[in-house]
């Protein structure tokens, strides 16, 4: 029965750099950056025309020391979804907000949520011992999303009061709950791990004032709803009523919208572009390819790419790790990341694709959203997934804040017939909007 048992997580990742350079150290704005200004916004929701959307930073009525930091953060103006989110939201409303990749998304519900924090007071225990009881709660659907939303709140609260935790799985579980120990206002979780504190007693929701889904249409759908409903529903959260809730996404289809509806009251709906759509900085490909043809056509491209950071997108585990062992032996620096790899392993293939040391990373769908990685010069669709939903966020992986990239999508007949009427609207869609 002992030899069942899986083995204890020991990892405790690298303690952050806490130096102002690193802390503010952010991907530069895109040539393009300036064109988020002629994306389409529609706003709808009752009360809609007092959502004034703000055209400036300091107009936005940000705490102070957050002004301060966006300014450290070369944040120049605000992209669409942040000036009409950022209002509503210190406005007392609750937001769903559909915005393209790359576009901005976490600071549009960050800043105004630290802000109202404060502006409110702190109210989480700091009595050691008891649980901890954050004001503010943002879910993400996987573990380096997470880690990326926490980094974003350190950088924005740096020199303020505001206590921040992230929790996840595959990291030691006493190393993550002496960090909720030493006090937290706003907390970052992936669902599992979150559920796990709560039935520990660790953490209470009693006084969330602020529940953000991010990648919402992920959370909502069929693998984590339930988890979702009952940390919203049964584990003393307040009610909908009592609580603002914000969901973000590049997708959400019409049946998570209406599924939405249950953990919103009054919304006020953000639309940027076109929901569902891609960014016309993407020049996008489609080859026929066969099965057969997919690694000689593959190290062409990479052939091609030099040193450019290539994201390739698989659709197994046991795939990754057989084109990453391919390519490398190919004399490519391959590495991948998929969720059957520890956590560390994970954390130091981001890094090695981060810093160049590995230009070509193949992935799962684990890495498919909001990882924000810069320089991604290329996307790469080996497998096509099954919902378009997912490939609108491959291949927002590239093109982000601006900047120009390519996507490149492998379209075996046969296998990939279901998704081709929603992919040649999707294409046809940014072609029209570019």
């Amino acid at each position: 029965f002992l030899e069942d048992r899986p083995p204890r997580v020991t990892y405790v990742p690298p303690t952050p750099d806490e130096s102002e350079e690193a802390m503010f150290r952010s991907i530069e704005r895109g040539i393009n950056f300036d064109k988020y200004d002629e994306i389409p916004v529609e706003v709808t929701g009752r009360g809609k025309e007092s959502i004034i959307p703000i055209q400036s930073f300091s107009q936005a009525q940000l705490y102070d020391t957050f002004q301060q930091n966006v300014k450290k953060s070369n944040y120049t103006k605000p992209t669409p979804v942040q000036k009409y989110a950022i209002p509503a939201i210190l406005g007392g409303r609750d937001v769903m907000a559909c915005a393209q990749t790359g576009s901005g998304k976490t600071a549009a519900f960050l800043l105004p949520v630290m802000t109202g924090m404060l502006q409110k007071g702190l109210t989480s225990s700091s009595m050691m011992g008891g649980p901890q009881c954050p004001q503010a709660l943002i879910i993400s659907p996987t573990r380096e999303l997470a880690c990326q939303i926490y980094n974003e709140a350190r950088k924005f609260s740096y020199e303020t009061i505001v206590k921040t935790v992230v929790v996840y799985g595959g990291v030691s579980v006493p190393h993550q709950l002496r960090k909720i120990e030493m006090g937290c206002n706003l907390l970052v979780a992936t669902p599992g791990r979150l559920k796990d504190f709560i039935e520990r007693g660790k953490i209470s929701l009693e006084k969330i004032q602020y529940l953000i889904l991010d990648e919402a249409d992920r959370m909502l759908d069929m693998g984590f709803e339930p988890v979702i409903r009952q940390v919203v529903e049964k584990l003393g959260m307040p009610g909908k009523c009592e609580r603002q809730t914000l969901m973000f996404s590049a997708t959400f289809p019409e049946e998570i919208q209406r599924l939405a509806g249950d953990f919103l009251n009054d919304y006020i709906f953000i639309t940027v572009g076109r929901v569902g759509g891609t960014t016309s900085d993407i020049q996008q490909t489609v080859m026929d390819v066969s099965d057969e043809q997919k690694r000689e056509k593959l190290m062409d491209l990479l052939s091609c790419s030099g040193s450019d950071r290539t994201l390739v997108f698989v659709e197994s585990k046991r795939g990754a790790d057989f084109l990453a062992s391919l390519l490398s032996q190919e004399g490519f620096p391959t590495t991948s990341i998929h969720g059957d790899r520890l956590q560390q392993q994970r954390e130091e293939a981001l890094e090695d694709f981060r810093r160049g040391r590995c230009p070509v990373l193949i992935a799962t769908n684990v890495a498919a959203r909001g990882l924000d990685i810069d320089n991604v010069k290329h996307v790469v669709n080996y497998d096509l997934p099954s919902e378009i939903d997912e490939f609108v966020h491959r291949v927002g992986r590239t093109g982000r804040i601006g900047h120009q990239g390519k996507a490149t999508s492998f379209f075996t007949r046969g296998k990939d017939d279901k998704i081709a009427r929603s992919l040649v609207k999707v294409l046809s869609d940014v072609s029209i909007a570019g």
